[in-house]
């Protein structure tokens, strides 16, 4: 397993279209639309937008990660490293497990880059570090979670992109991660309650104000695991279909 989450690892750092979708891209997205919503108000007024746009894109970008997790595995899939590893001593299920701490380093080290920038670049306060850490634990395994599910069910990578872009895009325009929920309909308010954005948001931003009381910050908590253990149940409920397929 450890060697698998190594090439992983060293497979990424040198993908730079990775590094594109998880660090320039959300960097370019934050300053530019700070730049947007914040002309003309003075330090007073841009702090509430700059607090919301800082964690809420980098709660947003954070799922792309899926199209990387997708394409690896459709990849090992056709040119054979997932049948070879089925037919050796070694179990399925570590090469699966593999994969998926490998996506937890990257994801993880990228939502502390882009909360560093915030704070490096917009002064944005982190008031309670211990809270922020634990949700960039959180958050890392949810989306991952939820990732692996993805790219063990789908079977083409454009469906993979296809459904990521629905699930992080759809999520964070229904989430709040966009514009205040305040300035949303109530029926999407509601709908928003449903979505892993909206509460990765919303515990990031009381964090950094520290409002966080420890109740909602158990609770944030245990709807985003809920979500990463509901996906990491489908991958392994839909792993023998993969092997199935690719041994096939």
């Amino acid at each position: 397993m450890n060697a698998i989450i190594k090439l992983e690892l060293k497979k990424n750092i040198q993908d730079r279209g990775m590094i594109f979708w998880t660090l320039v891209l959300p960097i370019l997205f934050t300053v530019l639309f700070i730049s947007v919503f914040t002309s003309g108000l003075n330090e007073a007024e841009s702090q509430p937008v700059i607090l919301s746009i800082v964690p809420g894109y980098t709660v947003m970008f954070v799922f792309f990660i899926m199209i990387t997790m997708t394409e690896s595995m459709i990849k090992d899939q056709n040119n054979g490293l997932v049948a070879r590893i089925a037919s050796t001593p070694l179990s399925s299920y570590l090469y699966l497990l593999g994969k998926w701490v490998s996506y937890m380093y990257i994801v993880f080290i990228q939502i502390v880059i882009l909360l560093v920038f915030g704070k490096v670049v917009y002064n944005v306060p982190i008031e309670q570090l211990f809270y922020i850490i634990v949700l960039a634990f959180i958050l890392t395994f949810m989306v991952t979670g939820i990732g692996l599910a993805l790219a063990i069910l789908v079977k083409t990578t454009n469906m993979g992109i296809a459904l990521t872009q629905v699930l992080a895009l759809g999520g964070a325009l229904i989430g709040g991660l966009w514009m205040p929920l305040e300035m949303m309909p109530e029926l999407l308010q509601t709908i928003s309650r449903f979505t892993p954005q909206y509460w990765g948001h919303q515990g990031f931003r009381e964090a950094m104000t520290g409002t966080l009381a420890m109740g909602d910050f158990f609770k944030i908590s245990s709807i985003l695991l809920g979500f990463g253990i509901l996906g990491f149940i489908l991958a392994l409920i839909g792993y023998p279909n993969f092997l199935k397929r690719t041994t096939g």
